[in-house]
């Protein structure tokens, strides 16, 4: 059996080849349908995203090689600030552990007493509560130290003010710690 017709001979392979268009031309890819005189949404948001951002690294100007090097010691000052940042926070955390713990142990463990229930040595809930306080205001201490060091190295690099808001918060957690500490010794 024979076709009737050449165009019955050959497989369809695309949708182009059953176009209108004679065979062999090339019409240019369709454009995206935009609506030029009417704002959207996205377009305001790809817009403000973009001026905020900025144009990266393949839109900026050209820079020397002093001043990559400038901007790479930069990034490295922050980034050293940035990891002092979080070791002053696990300081902070883990003081704050042991004051809490400190302190509820000897509240604890003053209940205890209190109750009339016998203790191995009469002093515990207070030496408990201290030793715990102690070490917890000891640590967030240290770690102040430690940041400050820190700090007082890296402003070489960069210009670093030192009321950050973590050094703040580890200021308040020492004073916090030392009242702490004080109150239970005053409970003598």
């Amino acid at each position: 059996m024979q076709p009737d017709s050449i165009d019955e001979a050959k497989p369809v392979r695309d949708a182009d080849a059953m176009s209108d268009e004679p065979a062999g031309s090339k019409k240019p890819a369709a454009a995206p349908m935009i609506a030029a005189g009417k704002p959207t949404l996205w377009n305001a948001l790809k817009t403000a995203i973009a001026s905020w951002w900025g144009p990266g690294p393949v839109g900026g100007p050209k820079q020397s090689s002093d001043e990559l090097a400038e901007d790479r010691t930069d990034m490295a000052a922050t980034r050293s600030l940035m990891a002092a940042d979080r070791t002053l926070m696990a300081w902070i955390r883990t003081s704050l552990s042991l004051n809490s713990f400190g302190f509820t142990i000897y509240k604890v463990l003053q209940g205890f007493a209190e109750a009339g229930t016998s203790l191995p040595h009469g002093q515990s809930p207070r030496e408990v509560g201290l030793f715990l306080t102690g070490v917890g205001t000891l640590a967030m201490v240290l770690g102040t130290v430690e940041y400050a060091q820190s700090l007082r190295d890296l402003r070489r690099y960069a210009d670093i003010r030192l009321a950050r808001p973590v050094f703040i918060m580890a200021m308040l957690m020492s004073v916090f710690g030392l009242f702490l500490f004080f109150s239970i010794v005053s409970r003598l």
